[in-house]
């Protein structure tokens, strides 16, 4: 049954297909120039639909990476910044120069007090006991 339904759907798709190509050719034939202007407007107005659809679009993963990349790039450009700004740091008001540093200090977190808990490693599991 599987090939008769495809068979079906190929004479129909086939057919359509003809039918379309006598149609275009009898356009062609009795009015050239309104074939082509038709054309023409068609391919305009699905150009202009594709760009509307790609400058609205919600939110496509290129521009998440692109987004992201940009984000970075600022990031970094104001680390060498500060990196290179720092001899420009030294030379300016002492003052500024604790509040950078008490800054620095606030940032840091304090090391996580972890204990060692010895167990019986050298005694072996007695596995027929279970």
């Amino acid at each position: 049954m599987a090939f008769l339904k495809n068979r079906t759907s190929f004479i129909i798709i086939g057919g359509l297909i003809i039918l379309a190509l006598l149609g275009v050719y009898g356009s062609i034939t009795a009015n050239p120039a309104g074939f082509i202007q038709g054309i023409a407007v068609i391919a305009l107005i699905g150009l202009v639909i594709y760009f509307l659809v790609r400058r609205f679009s919600a939110s496509s993963p290129q521009k998440k990476e692109q987004r992201a990349f940009l984000k970075a790039a600022k990031q970094s450009k104001k680390r060498l910044q500060l990196k290179s700004g720092d001899s420009h740091v030294k030379s300016s008001s002492l003052g500024t120069l604790t509040s950078l540093k008490k800054n620095t200090k606030t940032k840091k977190k304090s090391p996580a007090h972890l204990t060692v808990i010895d167990g019986k490693k050298a005694k072996k599991k007695n596995r027929a006991s279970f």
